[in-house]
């Protein structure tokens, strides 16, 4: 054999195992089938994050979100909108595809094709093939983020409608605010008088349906151990308040109601009921006060929701430690108020003097209580100091600001690079079913 005869088997040689090695990559990166807890802090941009570490952990610190080790720059856009509407996003990550702004897990008074080809959800496409599922808010369970993940309807406000849906999908898991959407004008429930102008009495429909219903914290860390269907309604409408930080202190209102349970303790929960169900399982859970205090700009309210999102990413982390084909996936749709941290040196912003109430642009800046008050003061750094900061903001409205999705557990590979929010649902559906969306039929007991 010639030199040059030499060489180019060696080339071809060195293309085939290069080849060889793609294909095995390719095999071991293929997507496994298990559960996925789709963690939803709306309105939870980079800034954010950033901010709740520094008064949690420390600018040198770890939340539970940066254990997430998968990270995706997140983009956001819809059809026809830069930035996202809640609902719009929402139905985008519930069906992989763009949507209008003012899509609800549909257009207009139509059905939306998801990426699979199907006209439902990936949630509704999973209870359809017998798997498990259940949504989660701190919210009313009837909000944009859980609803489009089991409800069509025209319009956001038409909750009466869609808590019909919710309970007619028989996820074995809701959990949330909104009792006043499930109780008949005429009815008073345990938060307060039902709203419904139908006549159904969508807690009793429930109990028929074989579900446990509960409306405290204290019921719900008592189910059962062998509960396998629950509906918690924490709430007549949030669990929580969304209003500013001095309308809260006139008032003398805590941000979040004291009887409802947690978003972690909801997590728990649900976990614990979809764990029972023998399957796969697909929760989505919402912590929407990230959202609603951002967009009232208090700064204080905003923090505190954040480090309770932080410990339902902890419930979700701990539950994949248990159950490792899991994949956790965090990711919000947009950046409610454009967040940002104001910070400077010690000497510049002691921290026993208030801040003042505007930037020279003037942008509004909040303290430990809202505008005119103290720095926040971080958590100690490596070195053990505590620097104070600031919180300022762009706007009441949502932005499309630097959303970052993260994962952890079962095909978190996927999460990477540029991560389009259609790339939420692929992620998704890959996990629960194996395979690209479209390719077979989820609902045909032989692809389970």
């Amino acid at each position: 054999m010639s030199i040059r005869s030499g060489l180019a088997l060696g080339v071809l040689l060195g293309v085939a195992a290069l080849a060889g090695l793609a294909q095995a990559t390719n095999r071991a990166q293929a997507p496994a089938k298990g559960s996925v807890i789709f963690l939803h802090p709306d309105g939870a941009g980079l800034s954010h994050w950033n901010a709740v570490r520094l008064l949690v952990a420390g600018p040198d610190g770890d939340i539970n979100w940066d254990r997430l080790p998968a990270i995706g720059l997140y983009r956001g856009h819809l059809r026809n909108s830069l930035a996202a509407t809640s609902n719009g996003g929402g139905t985008v990550h519930a069906y992989g595809v763009k949507a209008l702004a003012s899509a609800v897990g549909g257009e207009g008074d139509g059905r939306l094709t998801a990426a699979s080809g199907r006209e439902v959800s990936v949630l509704r496409e999973a209870l359809d093939a017998g798997l498990a599922g259940g949504v989660v808010n701190t919210a009313s369970v009837t909000d944009a983020g859980t609803a489009v993940f089991l409800a069509t309807v025209e319009r956001r406000s038409m909750h009466q409608e869609i808590a019909a849906q919710m309970l007619d999908a028989r996820p074995q898991v809701v959990l949330g605010g909104g009792e006043q959407w499930f109780l008949p004008e005429g009815t008073s429930g345990l938060h307060g008088p039902g709203r419904r102008t139908d006549g159904r009495h969508l807690v009793e429909e429930a109990r028929s349906a074989g579900y446990a219903v509960v409306g405290t914290r204290a019921e719900l860390l008592a189910l059962p151990p062998t509960t396998t269907r629950v509906l918690g309604l924490f709430a007549s409408e949030d669990t929580f308040r969304s209003e500013n930080e001095e309308t809260l202190a006139d008032a003398g209102q805590p941000v979040y109601h004291p009887d409802a349970p947690s978003y972690a303790e909801m997590i728990r929960a649900a976990l614990d009921v979809l764990g029972r169900a023998g399957t796969r399982f697909l929760l989505v859970a919402e912590e929407e006060a990230t959202d609603n205090l951002a967009n009232s700009n208090n700064a204080p309210g905003t923090l505190e929701a954040l480090t309770r999102a932080d410990e339902g990413i902890g419930v979700a982390l701990d539950h994949l430690a248990r159950v490792p084909e899991t994949l956790v996936l965090t990711a919000a749709d947009s950046d409610a108020g454009g967040l940002e941290i104001l910070a400077a040196p010690l000497s510049s912003w002691p921290v026993d003097r208030p801040l003042p109430p505007n930037d020279r642009n003037g942008a509004p800046i909040d303290g430990r209580h809202g505008t005119g008050s103290l720095p926040f003061v971080s958590a100690p750094d490596a070195r053990g100091a505590r620097l104070p900061f600031a919180v300022v903001w762009a706007t009441l409205s949502d932005t499309a600001g630097g959303i970052v999705a993260r994962a952890a557990g079962l095909n978190s590979h996927m999460v990477q690079g540029t991560f389009d929010n259609t790339e939420v649902y692929r992620v998704i559906y890959q996990t629960l079913f194996g395979r690209a969306p479209g390719k077979g039929d989820p609902s045909s007991p032989a692809t389970r």
